[in-house]
């Protein structure tokens, strides 16, 4: 399949859910009593950028194929989004990934200067868990999404992700921890991991740090859709190799990608020593990867039949994406 294919086929998908993702997410950034204008702005800045909308419309689409309501699920995908957008913002501070830009424009930090965005990162996270809250109903479906989306955003997952990432670039042998806590341990006759070892940090981080939004964008809509145990089980594993196919295709975005349909600096990891999948496995074995997972990830929810079609698209737009 071609890419203008699949991101057609993608866009036909999303046609009629991202504006009305858009709408949403303008209606929830009007200014209210008390918010100072300028962080208003910020958050404004940052969260209604231009951007694919790739996790929202997987929260809809997954409430979609499993028989839920778009008009139900809408609240959780704009929070989710806003805790995606907070993530990001932070991760371009200095401290962390040091970018200076992102979705085309130059970062949060670099216009209206570190404070504000760390007070704009934090004033979307907190205003994300005010709409499941507040929104999703009923109140126990709202208490579930309010636990899926601060365990994806938390120490063990979005945030733990994250630091081990700053660890491996500080050069820490011991950084990845999996599931069950086992760090992987360095070859002591050599200093240095080998390659499943390294393989296996990288899985651990993404998971985590890229992954984990994946999960809470499809538990999230299968949730508001009053999902069952079984159907959330394969949109969990389903979600698991989507979200690895995304980070890999990520990484070999920076390596041959172009900075202007990126909207980012491209080659930054290479330039920090940056543990990534091309630098491990190639780029060719990288890419191969990738595309077994998207099959994989596609035939896991081909038991939902036509009403899947849409996370299936969505799936091989992943791979396919110059951006």
């Amino acid at each position: 399949m071609s890419v203008a294919t699949s991101a057609l086929s993608f866009e036909q998908a999303a046609h009629e859910l991202r504006p009305r993702i858009e709408e949403a997410l303008e209606r929830y950034m009007r200014r209210g009593p008390g918010c100072p204008a300028r962080l208003a702005e910020a958050m404004r800045y940052s969260l209604l950028a231009p951007g694919k909308r790739l996790r929202p419309l997987l929260v809809l689409m997954t409430a979609k194929a499993c028989g839920g309501s778009i008009d139900n699920a809408m609240p959780a995908a704009c929070a989710l989004e806003m805790v995606h957008c907070y993530s990001l913002i932070h991760d371009d501070l200095p401290a962390m990934d040091n970018d200076d830009l992102r979705r085309g424009r130059p970062t949060n930090h670099k216009v209206y200067g570190e404070a504000m965005a760390i007070l704009a990162g934090d004033a979307l996270l907190t205003r994300a868990f005010e709409i499941i809250a507040r929104d999703v109903q009923p109140p126990v479906v709202a208490a579930a999404c309010c636990a899926t989306l601060g365990e994806a955003a938390g120490a063990a997952a979005l945030v733990g992700g994250q630091v081990d990432d700053l660890l491996g670039e500080e050069g820490h042998a011991d950084v990845q921890c999996s599931g069950g806590g086992q760090a992987s341990q360095v070859d002591e006759t050599s200093g240095s991991k080998t390659t499943e070892q390294l393989l296996s940090t990288l899985e651990s981080i993404h998971q985590r740090k890229t992954g984990a939004i994946f999960l809470a964008s499809l538990r999230l809509g299968g949730l508001t859709a009053a999902a069952g145990p079984k159907q959330i089980q394969m949109l969990d594993e389903y979600g698991r190799r989507l979200g690895l196919a995304f980070q890999i295709t990520d990484d070999l975005l920076d390596v041959q990608g172009n900075e202007e349909a990126a909207g980012k600096r491209v080659g930054k990891d290479a330039d920090r020593g940056k543990l990534t999948f091309p630098g491990v496995l190639g780029i060719d074995e990288s890419a191969r990867w990738a595309r077994r997972l998207v099959a994989e990830a596609c035939e896991l929810v081909s038991p939902l039949g036509a009403a899947a079609e849409p996370l299936a698209s969505l799936a091989r737009f992943v791979v396919e994406r110059d951006r």
